[in-house]
C-alpha cells in the first residue's frame, strides 16, 4: 500500500505494481471475528489479524496511515508552483463561477469596511463624550468606571480593525491560491472521464477479444484437460480470466479440514450398512459407472434444441450501474439487456436436470450411500451456473412456472413467486419414482461495485417415500466478479450442511472460493458423509461444475499437530469413483447464452398452461426472440402495471380494512401455496397446498390473476 503521491512519481504510477491503495482515498470496514476490508476504488482487499487485538491495532495504524496520506497530499498540492498557462487549462465555465465567487468577496468586503468605517466613526464619538464626562467633577468611584469604559472602547475599535484586516488578507490569499485549487479541481475532473473512457474501451477490447477467440475455436474439439482431474491447477490467462481488478483472499490455511489417503480395496472388508463385499454398493453402483452418462429414452414429446442466437447489443454497463452500489438488486430498473430469456422460476426448475440422481438414491437401501447421491443432487444444481453470468428476469407477483414432465423425466414441478419484496419463490416436485422435493427461496443481492452477491436464503427440503428420509439443506453465496472490467466470472462459496433428519446422517459440503494464493483446483468442492454417531463414512471430491467423486473410508485417524497447535483429520479410502458428471452443453450454446439441453426446452410454447405461467411473459417471449428493443417497452409496462396493482390493494386494504388486520389483508396470498410452520426447521415457509394439476386438467383458471 502507498501513503500518498510523495512515494511515486507520475511516470510509476502509470505503470503501477500489482496490488496498491492509494491510503488517502481508502475505506476501513470490519468484518466478523478478525477479518478487516479494506476497499479503494474498485479494489477490495481482505485481510485477517491473528486477534480481535491485533485486528483493532491494525485498523488504528491504517486510519493513522490514512491520515497522513491525506495531509502529505495536501501538502503536495501547495508546493506545486503556479504556471503561467494555468488560466488556459481552466474551462470558461468554470473562469466565470471563480470570477464571480471573487467579486462576491469583494462586495462582502466592501461591506465590512463600511461597517468598520461606521465603527469608527461612533467610537470617535464615543471617545469625545467619554472625553467630556472625565472633564466634569464627579465622585472618584465614577471616574474609575469611566475610565475602564474609555479603555474598553478603545480595544472594541482596535479588536474591529484587526478583523477587518485579516478579512482583507483572507480575500488576497485567496486570489493568490484560487487558480491552484482551480487547477487540481481540473485535474480531478479530466482523470474521472479518462477513466470512464478507459473503463469502456477495456469492455469493449475485453468483448472483442472473447469473440476473436470463440471463432478461432469454432470447429475444434472439446479440450479434455478441461475436465477436472486431480491435482490440476488453474492455468493464469485461460480459464482465470485474471487481471487487476480480481478480487483476492488470503491464502486459506484450513482450505481442507480433511487429509485424504488412497489404501488398497479388501475384498473382505464390511461396510458400514451391514453387508459384506461390493454387494453393498450395488444400487450406487449402477449410478456411479455410468448411468449419469447413459442416454435417455426418447420422450413423446419433441422439444426444441435451440433458440434465436443471442443479439451483439453494446450497452456501457458501468453508465447503469454506478449510480446502484449497495442497492438491492431486484430494486435497480435493470434492460434486458443483461438478461438471460429465463425467468427466475425457470432457473429454480432447471436445477433438476440431474434428477435421476434422486431416482437412484430412492432405490437405496443404506441411508449413507443415499446421502451420497443426495449431496451429488445439491452440488450438481450449481453446474448450469458456470458460464450463465446473466440475470433472470424477476418473476412477477402471481407469476408461475410448471413443468410437467411425468412422460420422460418422472417429475411434476410448480413454481410460484410469493412475495416481491424480497423476491421469494416458493417450489414444490412430486415424482413417480419415490420422491418428493419442495423449497421456498427468498433471493438476497447486492451490488458491491465489482462484484454481485446473490445469497439464496431459505431451506431445501427433500423426502423419500419408501424409507421417510427426510433431508434439509440450504444454497451457498453466488459472487459474479468483474462487473466493470474484464470477462464476467461466476464463483460459489460457502458451507452446506445437508441434514437426514430421520438418521441424524449428515453431510459437510465445502465450496472452495477461488484464490489466485491457493494452490487448489478452481471450483472445488469437498465433503465428509458422517452417520448419526458421527463415524465418517465417506469423503466426496470434485467441482460443482464438472463432477464428484466419492471414496470409501476405511480408517481415520488425527494427523500430527501444526505449528498452531490444530490437527486434521486423515482419511484411508478406498480408490474414488464417480458420483455425477456434468452434461454436455448443446452444440452452438454459447450463442444461446450457455443454456443446458433442459433450459433450453424451459422457455418452449405449450398449451395448456395457467394464464400466468412464465412461458407467456411477453418481454420475455421478445428478448428470446432478438427484439429487445420491444422487449424493454414491454417491462417497463409490465413493472409499472404491477406497481398500479400494489398501490390498489394498499388503497382497499385502506377503505375496508381495520388497524389490526390491515398489515395481513395488504399481504399478498399465493394461489397454489399456503404459509406453515415447518415442524423441522422452526421457519414459516409456503408449502404447495394443491389444486393446480387438477385445474390444469379441466383448463378452469379463472381464480388467476391478471399479470400479464
Amino acid at each position: 500500500m502507498r501513503e500518498g503521491p510523495s512515494d511515486r512519481n507520475e511516470g510509476e504510477m502509470a505503470h503501477t505494481c500489482r496490488g496498491t491503495i492509494d491510503l488517502s482515498t481508502a475505506h476501513f470496514d470490519r468484518e466478523d471475528y478478525c477479518g478487516i476490508m479494506l476497499t479503494s476504488g474498485a479494489k477490495t482487499y481482505h485481510l485477517k489479524a491473528g486477534s480481535e487485538v491485533e485486528r483493532q491495532q491494525w485498523i488504528i495504524a491504517l486510519e493513522l496511515a490514512k491520515a497522513h496520506a491525506v495531509h502529505m497530499l495536501q501538502n503536495h498540492s501547495d508546493d506545486s508552483g503556479d504556471d503561467d498557462d494555468d488560466d488556459e487549462t481552466t474551462s470558461p465555465t468554470d473562469k466565470s463561477e471563480l470570477q464571480s465567487t471573487i467579486k462576491n468577496l469583494s462586495l462582502k468586503l466592501d461591506d465590512l469596511s463600511t461597517c468598520n468605517d461606521l465603527l469608527a466613526k461612533h467610537g470617535a464619538a464615543l471617545t469625545r463624550s467619554l472625553n467630556e464626562l472625565d472633564g466634569l467633577r464627579i465622585p472618584y468611584d465614577s471616574s474609575e468606571k469611566l475610565k475602564a469604559v474609555n479603555e474598553r472602547a478603545t480595544l472594541f475599535r482596535i479588536t474591529t480593525n484587526a478583523m477587518i484586516n485579516a478579512c482583507r488578507d483572507f480575500l488576497a490569499l485567496a486570489e493568490a491560491h484560487s487558480r491552484k485549487w482551480q487547477r487540481a479541481l481540473q485535474y480531478e475532473q479530466e482523470q474521472r472521464i479518462h477513466l470512464e473512457e478507459t473503463i469502456e474501451q477495456l469492455a469493449k477490447q475485453h468483448n472483442s477479444l472473447e469473440r476473436a477467440f470463440r471463432n478461432s475455436l469454432s470447429g475444434r474439439a472439446p479440450d479434455p484437460s478441461r475436465s477436472f482431474s486431480h491435482g490440476s491447477v488453474l492455468s493464469k490467462g485461460e480459464d482465470s480470466e485474471e487481471d487487476e481488478d480480481t478480487e483476492y483472499f488470503d491464502a486459506m490455511e484450513d482450505s481442507t479440514a480433511f487429509i485424504t489417503v488412497i489404501s488398497e480395496a479388501k475384498e473382505d472388508r464390511k461396510t458400514e450398512c451391514g453387508t459384506t463385499g461390493p454387494a453393498d454398493w450395488t444400487p450406487a453402483d449402477d449410478v456411479l459407472d455410468g448411468a449419469s452418462l447413459t442416454p435417455k429414452g426418447p420422450p413423446r414429446v419433441k422439444r426444441r434444441a435451440r433458440i434465436p442466437d443471442k443479439p451483439n447489443y453494446s450497452l456501457n454497463l458501468w453508465s447503469i450501474m454506478k449510480n446502484c452500489i449497495g442497492r438491492e438488486l431486484s430494486k435497480i430498473p435493470m434492460p434486458v439487456n443483461f438478461n438471460e430469456p429465463l425467468s427466475m422460476l425457470q432457473r429454480l426448475t432447471e436445477d433438476l436436470e440431474y434428477h435421476y440422481l434422486l431416482d437412484k438414491a430412492a432405490l437405496c437401501t443404506c441411508s449413507v450411500e443415499q446421502m451420497c447421491l443426495v449431496a451429488a443432487f445439491s452440488v450438481s444444481s450449481y453446474s448450469t451456473t458456470v458460464h450463465r453470468i446473466a440475470k433472470p428476469f424477476n418473476p412477477m407477483l402471481g407469476e408461475t412456472f410448471e413443468l410437467d414432465r411425468l412422460e420422460d423425466m418422472g417429475l411434476r414441478s410448480l413454481c410460484e413467486q410469493v412475495s416481491h419484496h424480497p423476491p421469494s419463490a416458493a417450489h414444490h416436485v412430486f415424482s413417480k419414482n419415490g420422491w418428493s422435493l419442495w423449497q421456498e427461496i427468498t433471493i438476497s443481492s447486492k451490488f458491491r461495485g465489482k462484484y454481485l452477491s446473490i445469497m439464496p436464503l431459505g431451506a431445501i427440503h427433500l423426502e423419500f417415500q419408501a424409507s421417510g428420509n427426510h433431508y434439509v439443506w440450504r444454497k451457498s453465496t453466488s459472487t459474479v466478479h468483474n462487473i466493470i472490467v474484464g470477462k464476467l466470472w461466476i464463483d460459489q462459496s460457502g458451507d452446506i450442511e445437508i441434514v437426514n433428519y430421520k438418521t441424524k446422517d449428515r453431510c459437510q459440503l465445502k465450496f472452495l472460493p477461488y484464490s489466485y494464493f491457493s494452490k487448489e483446483v478452481a471450483r472445488k468442492v469437498t465433503g465428509v458423509v458422517s452417520d448419526g454417531q458421527g463415524k465418517a463414512h465417506y469423503v466426496l471430491s470434485g467441482s460443482w461444475d464438472e463432477q464428484m467423486e466419492y471414496a470409501k473410508v476405511t480408517h481415520s485417524s488425527p494427523s500430527s499437530p501444526r505449528t498452531d497447535g490444530k490437527h486434521k483429520t486423515v482419511y484411508q479410502t478406498l480408490p474414488a469413483k464417480p458420483l455425477w458428471r456434468k452434461y454436455p452443453l448443446p452444440e452452438n450454446a454459447e450463442n444461446m447464452y450457455y443454456f443446458s439441453e433442459l433450459a433450453l426446452t424451459l422457455n418452449e410454447h405449450e398449451e395448456g398452461v395457467a394464464p400466468t405461467d412464465s412461458r407467456l411473459r411477453p418481454d420475455q417471449r421478445l428478448m428470446e426472440k432478438g427484439q429487445w428493443d420491444e422487449a424493454n417497452t414491454e417491462k417497463q409496462r409490465l413493472e409499472e402495471k404491477q406497481r398500479l396493482s400494489r398501490r390498489r390493494r394498499a388503497e382497499a386494504c385502506a377503505r375496508g380494512c381495520s388497524m389490526e388486520d390491515e398489515k395481513e389483508t395488504e399481504a399478498h396470498t399465493p394461489l397454489w401455496f399456503e404459509r406453515r410452520l415447518d415442524p423441522l426447521t422452526g421457519e414459516t415457509a409456503c408449502m404447495y397446498k394443491g389444486g393446480y394439476w387438477e385445474a390444469k386438467e379441466k383448463q378452469d383458471w379463472h381464480m388467476c390473476p391478471n399479470i400479464f
